[in-house]
């Protein structure tokens, strides 16, 4: 009979628990208890009665019935096994120092706006990335040396610039050439992932720091409260003093105030989560420089090689019709718009517009058609090579006359309807396009190690290059100048700009320079904002604000013309 909720023991069991307790009467007197056959009969009574204590004592139990049901876990892919981090040096002392600084930069800095204050806060945790390289035996290289100062360069955007797209592509083009720099990549799934990798590091950097920061609280009280007592006193010093002196003169007050953030306890709990991001970041920025992911040891093996008719074939048909498209368009070049206007039916600026969208998407599938191909492409020998070389190279030739006649489509719709910012933005895409093709035509003639990092290096320089020129100072100015050519233009549409603009703006006449600067005193915001929070062309915008007197009235609505948004 077996216990209510316990399965019959099998065959094997029982055998398994008869040799136990052979086992059992076969052990030496010392180890029976007294009474001889007695202590015999107890002992296998006990076998007997309690056979988990005996398997104990023989060997390790068997797994819990309710194991046997469940999945086993299985290995993790080798590749994600390989990429894994080293485990990285203790931290040091000149880290930690760098992490907090950066920490009680962000929580005093980053609570009023974007500007310098992000570059500033920015050298820290630099500095951070710095010391740990150094304790895990990195030296930088030429290209970690172009992606590092890639990043901080393109933290000037929000220095100078005041449009909203334009920065926040800075910033996040900053933290991927940051990442780049700390990781090393070369490959195309480390130049791919490798922006990823500063997250993957947050909670490992988080705790990497707290056991640092134990160590050392835990060995060095007698020297951390001497730092202590002086931060302290120091801090003392500067307030009564500070505030003496500015009660003393206003002129110093006012300097004071200037150089000093605005911080209230108010808002204590948003600077404190400032704090905390500031610490995790530079954390995560150490960590990694100490420990990075090997991304590059993501292999991707070639796909099965297509024989030279099957592969070449398709290519060949898409390199004709884009030589006819392209015929196509260098006769309406020399031929004029007029005559195929008559003979589409289509307006000048509809014929502009409904072809530079197509043009785009054709330029971005001939990327991807470019990278199948690579994969599938026939590698038997020389011959081979020099089919795909000359098959590709036609392709991106072909492929560059498409851009030039996609960015021309673009030219003559801004000729009709003037220029905004979508215009702007896909244009300097297509442009950026163009840019990858010439590089992949380099890598077919010279080879390719190098161009994952020089695609990356080439976006990151678009988008200093988009911040730098600003998509609203160069609206502004093209239909400025549209309208001294036609005197067409949409007031309405310059109420949305930025401070990138009012330079521009400013060279209309009364009543338009009024109504067009007038949205953008709106959008300026308190003049009292600090000056690391205050961007140049912000504060260029408020000096032209001031010496106009700008006040919208109902005259503004109705000016200019229509741009055929978007």
């Amino acid at each position: 009979m077996t216990e209510p909720g316990r399965r019959p023991e099998s065959d094997g069991e029982q055998e398994q628990e008869q040799e136990q307790e052979g086992q059992e009467r076969q052990e030496p007197d010392d180890r029976r208890g007294p009474g001889g056959e007695q202590g015999q009969g107890d002992a296998a009574r006990r076998s007997s009665a309690v056979p988990v204590l005996t398997k104990q004592r023989q060997g390790a139990p068997p797994a819990p019935e309710w194991q046997q049901w469940q999945p086993q876990r299985g290995e993790p892919p080798l590749w994600l096994t390989e990429i894994q981090p080293g485990t990285p040096a203790p931290i040091r002392t000149a880290t930690l120092w760098s992490v907090l600084a950066t920490g009680l930069l962000s929580a005093l800095l980053l609570g009023d706006g974007l500007g310098l204050n992000l570059l500033i806060v920015a050298v820290p945790a630099a500095l951070a990335a710095h010391f740990a390289a150094q304790d895990a035996g990195r030296r930088p290289r030429p290209w970690t040396l172009v992606w590092a100062l890639g990043g901080l360069a393109l933290l000037a955007v929000p220095v100078l610039r005041d449009a909203g797209l334009p920065t926040f592509l800075a910033v996040v083009s900053a933290l991927a050439l940051g990442s780049l720099a700390l990781h090393g990549c070369r490959t195309w799934p480390g130049v791919v992932f490798g922006p990823l990798g500063l997250f993957g590091s947050l909670g490992p950097g988080t705790a990497w720091g707290w056991r640092g920061l134990r160590a050392r609280a835990g060995g060095s009280r007698g020297r951390l409260m001497p730092v202590l007592r002086a931060v302290a006193v120091a801090a003392v010093l500067l307030i009564v003093f500070g505030t003496l002196f500015a009660n003393a003169d206003a002129a110093f007050a006012d300097l004071l105030g200037q150089l000093s953030p605005d911080v209230s306890v108010g808002d204590g709990p948003w600077r404190f989560v400032l704090f905390a991001v500031g610490v995790a970041g530079a954390l995560a920025t150490a960590h990694t420089a100490a420990a990075p992911r090997r991304w590059d040891r993501i292999t991707v093996g070639p796909g099965r090689a297509r024989g030279r008719i099957e592969w070449a074939l398709p290519l060949i048909v898409l390199n004709l019709l884009f030589a006819a498209f392209i015929a196509i368009q260098l006769a309406v070049l020399f031929g004029g718009y007029d005559k195929v206007l008559r003979e589409t039916g289509l307006t000048y600026a509809e014929y502009a517009r409904q072809g530079f969208w197509q043009l785009l998407w054709a330029t971005l599938l001939v990327l991807l058609v470019i990278g199948l191909a690579r994969r599938w492409a026939p590698r038997d020998g020389a011959h081979d090579a020099t089919l795909v070389r000359a098959v590709l190279g036609v392709l991106c030739a072909l492929t560059l006359v498409v851009v030039a006649a996609a960015l021309r489509r673009m030219d003559l719709y801004v000729d009709a309807y003037g220029l905004t910012r979508l215009r702007v933005s896909v244009a300097a895409m297509e442009l950026w396009l163009g840019v990858v093709i010439v590089l992949i035509l380099v890598a077919g003639a010279v080879g390719g190690r190098w161009l994952p990092r020089a695609v990356a290096a080439s976006a990151g320089a678009a988008v200093l290059a988009f911040g730098l020129i600003s998509p609203d100072a160069l609206v502004a100015e093209r239909n400025v100048q549209r309208y001294e050519r036609s005197h067409k233009i949409d007031i309405q549409y310059f109420q949305d700009l930025s401070a990138d603009a009012a330079p521009a703006l400013d060279r209309l006449p009364e009543p338009l320079r009024s109504c067009a600067l007038a949205g953008i005193e709106r959008h300026l915001g308190d003049a009292s904002e600090p000056w690391y929070a205050t961007s140049w062309s912000e504060s260029r915008a408020r000096e032209i604000v001031a010496e106009r007197e700008i006040g919208a009235t109902s005259s503004c609505y109705g000016l200019g013309l229509d741009l055929d948004r978007p």
